[in-house]
């Protein structure tokens, strides 16, 4: 079910909407910095991950030593999450120390650039669901508006049956477009960040190829990104799509641009978990540098805020997020060539 709370709403926000809740949510203490809870989500998740590869080496060559391909994308998801999370300084206090957490998480532990993903994400938070502005409503093999889709031929047409086959290739392409994007960038920022990527693929493939024969470490790594690829789109997708996009030369305050452009998915610790925290997504949003452990606690006053001045705010169940979210893209698809 989904449940939008709203009050008639202005067609304009004022950016005194925004201001009475940042008061509040400062005034709460949720955006202090929490580097206990940091730590030991860190600590956890590498000891997850080197049990994982410890397991590899002890079941020994079989066919079977491949589905632990499985483990391995959820525990590559939860460095990708913490990752996601320095890139917002939500980890440490400085912006050098945040940036070097999110080199050495993305870079090194994961061969994702974190120069690349901050660039990309940082736009998407700036301007969501706006063509144009927004990357991830940008051209692509898959459509996001009708116009996109009278552009294209063949895939936009089924690319809602099509978007989850799709992401298998994602893990792929996070790492492709982080090399592309370093031919740009200066050469300190290309050394270091090109170093780590360059540490990575050597520490990965030796690892793999040293546990397991040739054949069955190919398995595992293609098991490995597709899983991840599907695991992070199946955590972004419900955030956006079938939401509200701003047309051209509209102009919306910050709660708006970001309420009415966002989801929230309904879950517990265990959907909080799968989610890295993005179930939230209003609430992330809306105070990107709140710490994930305080998302949950924030939402009830967003939620009070946004019935108060008359912004809906949209939070639905986990499936139902994808049954719109796909129902967009099948709609949008159908204006293909």
């Amino acid at each position: 079910m989904t449940v939008t709370l709203s009050v008639s709403a202005p067609p304009r926000s004022s950016g005194s909407e925004f201001t009475v809740l940042a008061r509040r949510v400062r005034e709460s203490g949720l955006l202090e910095r929490r580097r206990g809870y940091y730590a030991r989500a860190i600590g956890l998740n590498l000891a997850a991950t080197a049990a994982v590869w410890g397991a590899v080496a002890w079941a020994g060559d079989g066919w079977w030593t491949v589905l632990l391909g499985v483990p391995l994308a959820v525990v590559a998801a939860r460095t990708a999450f913490l990752g996601h999370d320095a890139g917002h300084r939500q980890i440490a206090r400085s912006a050098r120390a945040n940036r070097w957490l999110g080199l050495l998480l993305g870079n090194l532990l994961l061969g994702m650039g974190h120069g690349w993903w901050s660039d990309k994400h940082n736009r998407h938070h700036a301007n969501p669901n706006l063509v144009g502005k927004d990357p991830d409503v940008g051209e692509g093999v898959l459509a996001w508006t009708r116009e996109q889709a009278g552009r294209k031929r063949g895939v936009a047409r089924h690319q809602a049956v099509l978007f989850f086959p799709l992401l298998t290739l994602e893990g792929v392409n996070l790492k492709v477009g982080s090399l592309v994007f370093l031919r740009g960038r200066p050469g300190r920022d290309r050394l270091v960040e090109g170093g780590l990527l360059l540490a990575h693929a050597v520490g990965y493939l030796t690892l793999a190829f040293t546990l397991l024969p040739a054949g069955k470490a190919v398995a595992l790594i293609v098991v490995q990104h597709a899983l991840f690829g599907v695991h992070l789109g199946a955590v972004f997708a419900p955030n956006h799509k079938g939401m509200a996009m701003p047309g051209p030369g509209e102009r919306w305050g910050h709660l708006r641009r970001q309420v009415l452009t966002s989801r929230n998915v309904r879950g517990g610790v265990v959907t909080d978990w799968l989610m890295g925290g993005l179930n939230y997504q209003i609430e992330h949003h809306l105070f990107p540098g709140i710490p994930r452990c305080g998302l949950r606690r924030v939402r009830p006053l967003v939620m009070e805020h946004c019935a108060a001045v008359g912004v809906p705010y949209t939070e639905t169940g986990l499936f139902a997020s994808y049954r719109q979210a796909l129902g967009h893209m099948r709609a949008v698809g159908g204006s293909s060539r």
